[in-house]
């Protein structure tokens, strides 16, 4: 069993792969529509914009191909822009999103001391116990860069919050559709326990 990255062009899939590859899990980087099918286990990364990003999966033939693979039981994990993009829109841009899970984005509120975007280290408080954060120390730390939270349209969708002038969804799961908000790849032990979990389903 391995886990299948998405490359679409949007952001440096090489971290996400080789943090795969340091916990001994075995990772393809696909580049058609057609590979989705066929994966296990799949993961949306994605820096930059939301329409940028919804714009790439059309015209690679992505988007189809993972709202498909939405509608199996098999594992979908989206991080950063990939969590994003897992929703129907978001206040960044007027494109639909993917729309596995509803919800949208909405940019972060300018407030004193609050520097946008949100850069840095910030905890995840999970609100119920989920596979995919088992064994997850209570005092964790993720890296997170981002200007737009996510914002479920379902309550118990929301698996993980972090405050940052507002509690926001910094994880969200819905049967085998999930995001991450955070980088993991970047997020040294904490991250790499969510990677090899998600590995693992």
């Amino acid at each position: 069993m391995s886990v299948s990255v998405v490359s679409y062009g949007l952001g440096n899939i090489g971290s996400v792969v080789n943090m795969f590859k340091r916990i001994g899990t075995e990772v393809r980087v696909i580049t058609t529509p057609d590979e989705v099918a066929t994966s296990d286990r799949v993961l949306l990364p994605g820096v930059g914009s939301f329409d940028h990003g919804m714009s790439r999966l059309a015209e690679t033939g992505f988007a189809d191909a993972l709202r498909e693979f939405a509608g199996t039981e098999r594992p979908f994990l989206g991080i950063c822009l990939g969590m994003q993009l897992l929703l129907d829109s978001s206040e960044e841009g007027e494109l639909p999103g993917l729309g596995v899970i509803p919800g949208s984005t909405h940019k972060f509120e300018s407030a004193p001391g609050l520097r946008i975007p949100h850069m840095g280290w910030n905890p995840v408080v999970m609100q119920r116990e989920d596979t995919l954060v088992d064994g997850l120390e209570e005092a964790n730390r993720f890296y997170f860069v981002h200007s737009y939270r996510v914002v479920p349209a379902n309550d118990e969708h929301t698996l993980g919050v972090t405050d940052y002038g507002v509690d926001f969804a910094s994880m969200i799961r819905a049967g085998n559709v999930m995001g991450a908000q955070f980088h993991p790849e970047k997020s040294h032990f904490f991250g790499m326990k969510v990677l090899r979990n998600f590995a693992a389903l």
